[in-house]
């Protein structure tokens, strides 16, 4: 298979020196890049440039991106020269960008570096690009694996999150994690309403409880293989 991988933060600019990213280092994208090489696949990875995790060890093909339209535009591009038979969309993109920049006194601020002399600098933000609800358009023909990290809330609360990332977003699997969800991961699916998980209401789910990344990778190959 061609797997096309996304790893790392992206980030978008306060002004041309400063800039709004997260903690994500690209670690896991970047491991399961390594496991699906070993596997005998094809892996496309784009891997952020503020990914501070080791560069892939085996062989694949590494495009690099800032900001989450940057990833938008090289995905996109991608979709039109290169069968893809699955995308795992692990990395962390930002779900803000500024929108403007004001003096306390209101007054908007301009420049290539805002100067810290100006004291107190409020920043408007507004909800970045998304990019998982467009994969299916630039990918019909392939299996796409989305990512939920959720810190807040239950473990009800996470599953009902990806639960409604596989309602809304035309995604095929969703990988669960984050302090909501608790140690390792979870590869959650749809199935028939008789196995439900989340209470009354919930869609239905499958999950496959993973320890770590190496079983989180075992988990992926055999679901996009089947």
């Amino acid at each position: 298979m061609t797997i096309v991988v996304t790893a790392g933060p992206a980030w978008e600019p306060i002004d041309r020196m400063r800039r709004i990213t997260n903690a994500s280092t690209g670690a896991l994208g970047t491991a399961l890049c390594d496991a699906f090489t070993r596997a005998g696949h094809e892996v496309i990875l784009f891997r952020s440039d503020m990914a501070t995790a080791a560069p892939p060890a085996g062989a694949a093909r590494i495009i690099r991106f800032g900001t989450n339209d940057e990833l938008a535009r090289a995905m996109e591009s991608l979709s039109g020269t290169t069968a893809v038979q699955a995308v795992c969309h692990a990395a962390a993109l930002c779900d803000f960008r500024v929108a403007s920049a004001r003096a306390a006194d209101g007054a908007d601020i301009a420049g290539p570096k805002i100067p810290s002399r100006a004291g107190r600098v409020l920043l408007e933000l507004e909800p970045a690009t998304k990019i998982l609800p467009s994969l299916r358009a630039w990918f019909p023909a392939s299996r796409i694996v989305g990512w939920k990290f959720e810190l807040a809330g239950s473990r009800g609360d996470a599953i009902r999150a990806a639960l409604r990332q596989l309602r809304e977003d035309g995604v095929d699997a969703c990988v669960l994690n984050g302090a909501a969800w608790g140690p390792g991961f979870a590869l959650c699916r749809p199935r028939p309403a008789s196995g439900a998980v989340g209470g009354a209401g919930a869609e239905p789910v499958h999950l496959t409880e993973c320890p770590d990344a190496p079983a989180l990778a075992a988990a992926l190959l055999a679901f996009l293989a089947a």
